[in-house]
């Protein structure tokens, strides 16, 4: 899984990135714009593996190829 941390007092967000790592940007993140804050905001996670979509956006432009393919030949 990875995650994207969100402020909870300002618009800041961190990348996609590992837990630990994440975590330590928003720390810093807090430290350097709110001080004495303590941290808040949200945690997003995803999949790590973003290959589900992509398998699927490559098998429909694989069914397209086929169909040109098929109307082409009726010709």
């Amino acid at each position: 899984m990875i995650y994207r941390y969100w402020c909870g007092d300002c618009s800041f967000k961190t990348p996609w990135l590992g837990e630990s790592e994440g975590l330590r940007q928003q720390i810093d993140h807090y430290a350097g714009k709110h001080p004495g804050t303590p941290l808040g905001g949200q945690i997003e996670s995803r999949r790590r593996d973003s290959g589900g979509a992509r398998a699927c956006l490559q098998l429909a432009a694989i069914a397209l190829v086929l169909l040109a393919i098929l109307a082409a030949c009726r010709h």
